[in-house]
């Protein structure tokens, strides 16, 4: 791995390889959990809101990607344009922190429900430290795995068998639970609050998708790969969420799922699921950290800050209150929404999609502004977090996704002079 522009000849990956990896990322028992949170929408507002919040989000988590595979650089590197050689490391550190943060939070779910369902054998398979252990070092694996042949096609086999045994999942759950399309309930959540927390779970993939999409062979491809695979899968696994919490009132729908499964002679394809959706949506985290990490210095070897963080991730899982899931979604919304309304309207509308590579890299060049930081940027990207924030706090019924992105991108256009052609 090496913080240079990616070689042409070192570019790849196809369209089945892109819809694979984020099919693969999507198949989560986070999403599922996430999808749960929007049950007092009542059954159609929050479809509603699942697939406009996707259609948003998917577009802007892979107009990201298109950064990457145009110049073959990497996310926190297509950073750089807009925020300064130096203003990308502080994104760099942020990133670095919720992608930790998520790992932690993918293993701790992924360890309740191998407890769960290892319950009644007892032991260690009943302990939610074994199986966060266990997942952990799995997906540090995975990630050491990145790129590779045999990456590929553990990860073509992997979705594979998950969307098989998902397929099982939700024929059974929706017999067991009843009618998929259920009255409406009385609204006691805003239909724009819902939105955010729909879109927030894209978006927060933004700042580690130009990692994979500079590997693809075209951009096209790779666009509308990554946009299809993660908003079919992504969207399938909230409204199994929904479903499961509106008519169980279950606040962990995965787990009530899972044990349905194993109540039904399925306890193996259960644990499969759960491991490995786990590791398949997991591993990006880590081997992202990584690329974050290169982009502020070069002195820790990649390997050496993929074994960091996945030792990392297991430690903080051990430790973290997952009664602060919700409060983590909106978190990364208010942080990563506002920052990529710079980012897009930097290269979309003022480069026009054209960058100077080797002034990316360069000390003192075009992207170094002032002393590396660009500060209409990062004055921009506080307003926009000033405005996510906000509306959040005093809980403004018209979403903070969309009005943050867009106070960000606005301001910066604004201010920033044209660059030169």
């Amino acid at each position: 791995m090496h913080i240079q522009p990616t070689q042409v000849a070192e570019r790849k990956l196809g369209g089945i390889d892109f819809f694979l990896l984020w099919a693969g990322v999507a198949i989560s028992l986070a999403e599922i959990w996430a999808g749960g949170f929007l049950a007092p929408m009542g059954f159609w507002l929050a479809f509603l809101a699942i697939i406009l919040g996707h259609v948003i989000g998917n577009t802007l988590m892979a107009l990201g990607g298109v950064i990457g595979s145009e110049h073959g650089i990497m996310s926190m590197v297509s950073v750089r344009p807009s925020f300064g050689i130096r203003g990308s490391n502080l994104v760099a550190i942020l990133n670095i922190i919720q992608l930790v943060c998520w790992a932690s939070i993918m293993l701790i779910i992924g360890g309740r429900a191998g407890a769960a369902l290892g319950e009644p054998m007892g032991g260690l398979l009943a302990s939610n430290s074994f199986w966060i252990l266990c997942i952990g070092l799995g997906t540090l694996f995975w990630a050491l795995a990145t790129g590779k042949s045999i990456w590929k096609l553990m990860q073509a086999s992997a979705v594979a068998g998950l969307v098989l045994v998902l397929l099982a999942m939700s024929w059974k759950t929706y017999q067991e639970v009843g009618r998929l399309v259920m009255p409406a309930q009385p609204e006691s959540m805003p239909f724009m609050i819902g939105l955010d927390l729909v879109i927030v779970m894209p978006i927060s993939w933004m700042p580690l998708v130009a990692d994979y999409s500079r590997f693809a062979k075209k951009t096209t491809t790779a666009f509308w790969s990554t946009w299809w695979g993660y908003f079919i899968v992504s969207s399938w696994m909230y409204v199994l969420g929904l479903t499961a919490t509106l008519v169980t009132g279950n606040t962990e729908p995965q787990i009530q799922m899972l044990q349905l499964m194993g109540r039904i002679g399925l306890v193996v394809p259960a644990l499969l699921l759960v491991v490995f959706s786990t590791i398949t949506s997991d591993f990006p985290d880590i081997y992202s950290a990584t690329c974050s990490m290169m982009n502020i210095s070069g002195k820790i070897g990649a390997k050496t800050m993929m074994w960091i963080t996945g030792f990392v991730s297991i430690l903080v899982a051990l430790v973290f209150p997952m009664e602060r899931y919700e409060t983590f979604l909106f978190f990364i919304g208010a942080m990563f929404v506002p920052l990529f309304g710079v980012v897009l309207t930097d290269y979309f509308i003022i480069r026009k999609r054209k960058l100077d590579i080797e002034q990316i890299y360069r000390v003192g060049g075009e992207y170094w502004y002032s002393k590396g930081f660009n500060l209409v940027a990062l004055l921009s990207w506080a307003a926009g977090f000033v405005t996510y924030e906000t509306i959040e706090i005093f809980q403004i019924p018209v979403g903070a996704s969309i009005p943050s992105m867009v106070v960000a991108g606005f301001s910066y256009y604004v201010v920033t002079d044209n660059p030169p052609a």
